[in-house]
């Protein structure tokens, strides 16, 4: 029997539901099954984001989908209840999702065919992998996790920079919107980080990993902002096993090609040093100069996300 689904907003106890969902996978899995950013839109109501909620029959949360229509694909994350796998609950998510991608971004407006979904797997464990198979989906993006240990010579590093750049540290409520628009412009091909809006980061700066000292911006001479590089540390990790996230590291096109890319990450990856053991980082695999200047950094691979499309 198919499990009773919900579309729509989710009120607080379906949120904590999702949540708690989430944390189960988690600690099957060993791996986060839903990202950060969806996790934040959990609240959202806008007409390009649906929620799909799976429940059991006494109403516990076994199943969830989110689906985002604002980018150029529609992008789907799920996750189903470990104790509720292999009885058609991702499959039915799944087909809930496929559906959603083929509406309209805005209802009645016309000329809209739908949109090519694609959904993320993180980890790609091997249960994603049989369930993509089954469902006739192939591997069509990578999202490589790379890591590094941190040292005393990574703490100590001063980079240099060119002549008239210099860096210093976001100011809240100062930098928001300057921010937002050098992001944009830094992004602007990548489907997520370039959407990012100032409700976007203002989401971001109330979570309790975030920490103004670890979010450096790049002025260049005339004073405009040429770059930026985040960071991010979760609290709570074990004092010898902290990660820091190089969370955002972004050259205004018009700045590149001079060596501040790598001299940003130099910053980010010895402020890191005195608060974290570990130096961790996503970037796209197809991205292969940014994987280049990692891997000179010293990073190696470590685990990998992918999105899955229809073959």
């Amino acid at each position: 029997m198919a499990a009773p689904l919900a579309i729509g907003p989710l009120d607080d106890t379906a949120q904590d539901g999702v949540r708690a969902l989430a944390a189960a996978a988690q600690a099957a899995d060993g791996v986060a099954p839903v990202s950060e950013q969806p996790l934040l839109r959990l609240g959202a109501d806008e007409p390009w984001l649906t929620h799909a909620v799976a429940h059991s029959k006494h109403g516990t949360v076994i199943g969830y989908v989110q689906v985002d229509r604002g980018g150029q694909d529609a992008s789907a994350e799920l996750v189903v209840h470990p104790e509720h796998r292999r009885q058609g609950v991702g499959r039915l998510l799944l087909r809930t999702a496929e559906r959603d991608a083929r509406l309209p971004q805005y209802s009645g407006t016309p000329g809209q065919r739908g949109k090519a979904l694609r959904v993320w797997a993180h980890g790609d464990t091997a249960a994603a992998q049989g369930f993509a198979a089954a469902a006739g989906y192939v591997v069509v993006r990578e999202l490589l996790f790379l890591a590094r240990p941190l040292t005393a010579d990574d703490a100590g590093a001063r980079p240099a920079l060119p002549d008239g750049y210099r860096v210093r540290t976001f100011v809240p409520g100062d930098d928001d919107e300057a921010w937002v628009a050098l992001n944009a412009r830094a992004f602007a091909s990548h489907p997520e980080q370039g959407r990012l809006t100032a409700a976007d980061l203002r989401d971001r700066q109330g979570e309790p990993w975030f920490d103004a000292a670890g979010f450096f911006l790049l002025e260049a001479p005339d004073g405009s902002l040429a770059g930026s590089l985040w960071t991010k540390v979760e609290p709570g990790q074990p004092a010898g096993g902290r990660d820091g996230e190089v969370y955002a590291v972004g050259i205004d096109p018009d700045h590149q090609s001079r060596g501040l890319g790598q001299a940003l990450t130099a910053v980010g990856l010895a402020h890191l040093a005195t608060v974290a053991d570990r130096a961790v980082l996503y970037v796209d695999g197809d991205n292969t100069a940014a994987v280049r200047t990692y891997e000179r950094a010293g990073f190696e691979r470590a685990a990998v996300d992918v999105q899955y499309a229809q073959a």
